[in-house]
């Protein structure tokens, strides 16, 4: 059976026994910062099985792609030197969410791999939990399984958590004999290379507390792991995972690149594999949106592709080659994966890019080297010196040790230890997910919210708890922030007097279908129990669906103009503007941004109706229906479209016309970072507004030479962006000296000199992504106009609001304003009150945090 048979043979099993098939989810968890990479087929099912989310089925089945190559569960150092640790690799499994629990998971299994794959019996053993009585017997009495084929284990091998809190249970091995040929072993005490966990059942049935106490569960739940790569081995009769039809293609392709012959010598060899794993994974991780970069998920990209080229070149090869096989490993895996011929351009631009850097790194590395090389003192290279070369420019040890030799010196190995324990130290503060792992319990408690949001702006409601400046209804009108679209804002009004008693800030949702408002304060806050009216603010929402749709035109106008490799990398949809992120590596000329208009408002001009359409996922995506980078999507799905122009997945509000849109021009766009670009634009009244100051400004200058004017006024603006790009240049740098740390956070509260509002929020945004974890409050002052912008990092947001800090600045400065927990504006009179300010802010955030 070829790799794919066995991949459909397992989906087709399960479909003909009740289950739901279900697509892989993207290798970047969506919503669950817990995770650097999808690792598991069970974490797109999490919140179902946290009893957070409910679908329309009880049993599932998946073959899902997964990364381990960074934080608990990081295999790279191993690949390529073993037969089994991969990078990327597709974990079978089947799900049972309270449906049916051991007797059957343990039938199906033992079914499924003797039956229908016809593996040997007397080839398998099987390790249950040393306390798991129920499973033994269960092998038994449905598997057949003698007892001396059955081997109690420890907690370490066959006890299994989702977290510190939470479900959990014991789990159930399947373990194959490759036989003498395999190598030495004995089952279960020392298996070596001979024996190879094949599947692994966990029997969920377990909920433990912060104490670690555990009390069964009321629905017992099934999570099954099979790695194909495994299975494909056994099936295929090969000892290693390399010489399956799934990765020796790849690595023959290798050899012709590198004109090596695989099994020619070890070190080839090695190279070879190392260079066919890494490449899936490269391919993978960049068309589902991760890109090569110095920190998080795009520093272990950067990492993997690193060690390929590295490896590589070690055996003699110096040019480019890598993106040439990602673009193969797309045709290979099409038939699985056909969203990945979609993307071979845009893939193989961003590997070329990243090969290209990387030679000219080496380069830089080789001039280090000698440098430390001639400063070494008798004859050692420095650790710290020999980590650079690792962490900063990419040069392995054993490869730094072969150039020492060829200088003479040897490296400090324990000074090396050290320093990398250090950096790990760091990477563990940095990643800041692992503390978002456990919801709220008071989130968790409350009811699904129903939204009617959709058909109307106004609508009766109970409440159903109030959490300090926080409130929950049974229904609401108010839009929760999502996919971009942020949070409605409005009032509450008491049914009983008809008076305003809480204004609406935003709306988020804690967990899947609840949707919590966040209140201003107040002398008046709703109880339990009390019946209110939620009245959304009607232009703030209509301007914010003006800008929805128009991101809709944007992204297809976008995709037509540069080629289909652009796809969506983030995006902001309020009131007063919409900003889109995107994946393309050069800056767009006027002419591109002008064509991008003119297809936009060309659309507008046409009034055409925007259909929203429900339908299950597969159907959605078959019908040509973009799913975007990082969102989360449940089984029905809501398909918004624009005649043939544009048609996206989405859960937002948008207008019934796109006429209703106005007309849409494009104020901005720039690089965030490499490959992706950033546009911001306005619609409706916004645009009218750019377009009147447009208007005043010509009238002013009637009667001057136009055509002199227009030269003089591009020379200055060139002269002044350039004047402007180094002054914020120079303020970052200066900025950053001027950051304090408090509680493990970068927090900064300056005045600056010479930028507009526009710019202010610029240089906040990019202080922001620079510092990853950060409270950004910088102020500007000309004449008596002071303006204020604040920005917070995503997950710092539930303990410092930006709204509140620009408030605060602002009433101390005459003037009021507010906005968005992540990022807000404001405006005041008195500059002189301006420094005493900033600097309470410092005292307002360690008090938050």
């Amino acid at each position: 059976m070829t790799g794919s048979q066995i991949r459909q043979k397992f989906l087709d099993y399960f479909a003909s026994r009740g289950h739901r098939v279900v697509r892989s989810s993207s290798l970047v968890p969506a919503n669950d910062p817990t995770l650097l990479f999808t690792n598991a087929g069970m974490n797109q099912f999490k919140d179902v099985f946290l009893g957070l989310e409910k679908r329309d089925y009880t049993r599932a089945a998946s073959s899902q792609k997964c990364v381990r190559a960074g934080g608990k569960h990081n295999d790279l150092d191993n690949v390529g030197y073993t037969r089994r640790h991969h990078t990327f690799f597709e974990m079978l499994g089947n799900f049972s969410f309270g449906d049916y629990f051991k007797r059957e998971a343990i039938g199906f299994a033992w079914e499924l791999i003797t039956k229908e794959y016809g593996l040997a019996k007397d080839r398998l053993y099987v390790t249950v939990f040393r306390e798991d009585d129920d499973a033994e017997k269960l092998w038994q009495e449905v598997a057949g399984v003698p007892k001396d084929r059955i081997f109690r284990l420890d907690e370490k091998d066959n006890f299994w958590q989702m977290g510190e809190t939470g479900p959990c249970g014991p789990c159930s091995e399947i373990h194959y004999d490759f036989g003498p040929e395999g190598g030495p072993g004995t089952f279960p005490d020392n298996p070596g290379e001979r024996f190879v966990e094949i599947w692994n059942l966990v029997f969920m049935q377990y909920d433990r507390d912060s104490s670690g106490n555990m009390t069964p569960l009321p629905r017992p739940s099934i999570d099954t792991g099979m790695g194909l790569e495994r299975i494909a081995a056994v099936l295929q009769g090969k000892l290693s995972n390399y010489e399956t039809d799934l990765l020796r293609p790849i690595i023959d392709k290798a050899g012709e690149l590198f004109r090596k012959t695989y099994g020619e010598d070890d070190r080839g060899d090695t190279v070879l594999r190392i260079n066919a794993d890494h490449a899936r994974a490269t391919a993978f991780l960049i068309n589902d949106g991760v890109l090569p970069s110095n920190d998080g998920r795009g520093y272990v990209l950067r990492k993997i592709m690193r060690r390929a080229m590295r490896n590589a070149r070690m055996i003699g090869v110096n040019e480019p080659y890598l993106y040439r096989l990602t673009g193969f490993i797309a045709e290979l895996m099409s038939d699985a994966y056909p969203d990945m011929l979609e993307s071979i351009q845009r893939v193989a631009r961003v590997v070329k890019d990243e090969e290209h850097r990387y030679a000219t790194t080496f380069q830089v590395a080789e001039r280090f080297f000698q440098d430390e090389a001639k400063a070494a003192a008798n004859g050692l290279l420095p650790g710290a010196a020999a980590f650079k070369l690792y962490d900063t420019y990419g040069l392995a040890l054993d490869e730094q040790e072969e150039m020492a030799r060829e200088a003479g010196l040897t490296i400090d190995r324990e000074g090396f230890t050290a320093e990398m324990e250090k950096q790990r130290a760091r990477a563990r503060a940095s990643w800041k997910g692992g503390e978002k792992a456990q919801i709220n319990p008071v989130y968790q408690a409350l009811p699904k919210t129903g939204f009617v949001g959709r058909e109307t702006l106004e609508a009766e409601a109970n409440v159903v708890a109030v959490l300090d400046n926080e409130i929950a209804l049974d229904r609401t009108p108010f839009y929760a922030e999502a996919g971009g679209q942020v949070g409605d804002t409005g009032v509450l009004i008491s049914k009983q007097t008809g008076d305003v008693i809480a204004h609406v800030l935003s709306a988020y949702s804690p967990a899947p279908g609840k949707t919590v408002h966040k209140l201003a304060p107040g002398p008046w806050p709703p109880a339990p129990g009390d019946v209110v009216i939620a009245r959304v603010d009607p232009e703030s929402r209509h301007s914010t669906m003006r800008n929805h749709t128009g991101t809709h035109l944007l992204h297809a106008a976008l995709r037509k103009v540069l080629g289909m490799h652009v796809k969506q990398a983030g995006s902001v949809v309020e009131p007063s503007r919409l900003r889109f992120d995107f994946s393309h590596y050069t800056a767009m000329d006027p002419d591109e941004i002008a064509e991008v208009e003119r297809l936009m408002n060309e659309e507008i001009l046409a009034n055409i109706e925007v259909h929203t359409d429900i339908m299950d996922l597969d159907h959605a995506l078959k019908t040509g229906a973009m799913a975007l980078f990082g969102e989360k999507y449940g089984d029905q799905v809501r398909v918004v479209s624009i005649e043939s122009f544009s048609k996206e997945l989405c859960g937002g509000t948008h207008v019934a016309r796109t006429g209703d849109i106005g007309i849409c021009k494009i104020v901005y766009e720039g690089s965030i970072s490499a490959g992706v670009r950033r546009i911001e634009a306005i619609t409706g009244e916004g645009a009218l507004k750019k377009f009147q100051e447009i208007q005043e400004q010509a009238e002013r200058y009637a009667g001057v030479d136009v055509e002199k004017l227009q030269n003089q006024v591009k020379s200055l603006e060139h002269e002044l962006q350039q004047i402007k790009t180094r002054m914020a240049q120079a303020e970052a740098g200066q900025l950053e000296n001027k950051a304090r740390e408090l509680k493990g956070v970068k927090v900064l509260a300056a005045r600056v000199e010479g930028f507009d509002r526009a710019q202010l929020r610029t240089l906040v945004d990019s202080l922001r992504n620079r510092w990853k974890t950060a409270v950004v409050v910088l102020a500007t002052a000309e004449d008596s106009n002071v303006a204020i912008v604040s920005g917070v990092t995503k997950d710092l947001t539930s303990k410092v609001h930006a709204g509140k800090l620009a408030g605060a600045v602002a009433q101390a400065v005459g003037g009021k304003g507010g906005g968005r927990p992540d990022m807000a504006e404001a405006g005041g009179k008195d500059p002189s009150a301006l420094a005493g300010a900033l600097a309470q802010v410092y005292t307002s955030v360690e008090g938050m945090l």
